[in-house]
């Protein structure tokens, strides 16, 4: 059977000064013995409830469901040991090693896992990366929980990184647009591709979006309200309003020029406008970044893709965003095998290897 180690959750401080309370994210601190982040190339984002190991013991518990790996039992001596290949099925930016150790050390932690390649590398379909030794049953249970963080990991990984090339020099964010229960993992493989956070979730920046701005009666309405409610309690995070027309943007520079704000970005949404052709018209978000001319950062959302984000980037905005990066993930096709020369026999048959 497999062991699985305690859980322990993962809890980070807020930080503060003497002052004002600063809400900010720091690199999360893990309490397995047997994977340290510290030596980890990328480190995960940071989040103050996020248990990642409670995450992972709910993947292993949802295949043992009580009984335990049925199959394996039936047909794997408890005690045989083997060694399995992990093997690139398609090319693609590596993601999700770091998480796979741990997935390997909570099922057990006498497992021995080596890799060629570390998080953020390129591989190449039909490349054995990586290698796992040890108790067959053990292997086998990890197998696909490890598998499954690393494919989706992978495949967020390398449209992020496809993403964030074209987009230069603006930088490629995501959203919060991610599979409930996976925001830590997902948001960890934008950073492996080489994009950068969008807000962890509702708690560490105000994003005043269009529903808030209808519910407050308009966009200078919400930003006294922020303003407000962030000096009553003495916080300070960043501050990003959503705009919709070059009216709002005007009138939020307005507000901003005649009043201390904590505003620090300024949304563009949907102004960047498909045509018929294919290709997309950027005038207007053009026109808005000219007239923020620096003063805040800006963001352009809506209508990015992979084909348009080139163009995107051209405009001068500082940041583009885009939910696709993670609720469309095509995973990367990555497999665990103990005999790989058949397994690439078949690969190869199959055009997968």
């Amino acid at each position: 059977m497999s062991r699985v180690l305690p859980i322990s959750p993962i809890v980070l401080p807020r930080l503060f000064t003497a002052s004002r309370r600063i809400v900010k994210m720091s690199a999360i601190e893990t309490r397995n013995p047997g994977v340290s982040f510290e030596s980890v190339v990328i480190k995960p984002p940071s989040h103050p409830t996020y248990d990642l190991k409670g995450i992972i013991k709910l993947a292993l518990s949802e295949d043992a469901g009580g009984q335990g790996d049925v199959t394996c039992m039936a047909t794997i001596p408890v005690d045989m040991e083997v060694e399995a290949h992990f093997l690139a099925k398609e090319d693609g930016i590596i993601a999700g090693i770091a998480l796979a150790e741990i997935v390997f050390n909570e099922v057990d932690p006498s497992l021995k896992v080596e890799w060629s390649q570390k998080d953020g590398d390129y591989v190449r379909k039909g490349l054995q990366f990586g290698k796992v030794h040890g108790r067959a049953h053990n292997i086998v249970v990890a197998e696909r929980v490890a598998l499954n963080f690393m494919q989706r990991m992978s495949g967020i990984a390398t449209l992020t990184k496809a993403m964030a090339d074209a987009a230069h020099p603006a930088c490629i964010l995501e959203t919060r647009k991610t599979a409930p229960g996976l925001r830590l993992v997902d948001k960890w493989a934008v950073l492996i591709g080489g994009g950068r956070n969008h807000r962890m979730g509702l708690f560490d920046m105000v994003l005043i979006k269009d529903n808030h701005i209808s519910i407050a009666g308009g966009v200078t309405n919400a930003l006294i309200s922020v303003d407000q409610y962030l000096a009553q309690r003495n916080l300070e995070m960043e501050v990003e309003i959503e705009t919709r027309t070059l009216e709002e943007v005007n009138e939020v520079l307005h507000y901003a020029s005649q009043t201390k704000t904590s505003l620090t970005r300024i949304m563009l949404d949907n102004m960047v406008v498909p045509l018929t052709n294919g290709d997309v018209d950027v005038s207007m978000l053009k026109e808005a970044v000219q007239l923020i001319n620096g003063r805040f950062e800006t963001e352009a959302s809506g209508n990015v893709t992979l084909e348009t984000v080139h163009k995107i980037g051209q405009t001068g905005v500082t940041y583009i965003s885009s939910g696709a990066l993670t609720h469309s993930v095509k995973a990367l096709d990555i497999s665990l095998k103990i005999d790989t020369e058949l397994a690439l026999q078949v690969g190869k048959r199959t055009k997968r290897a």
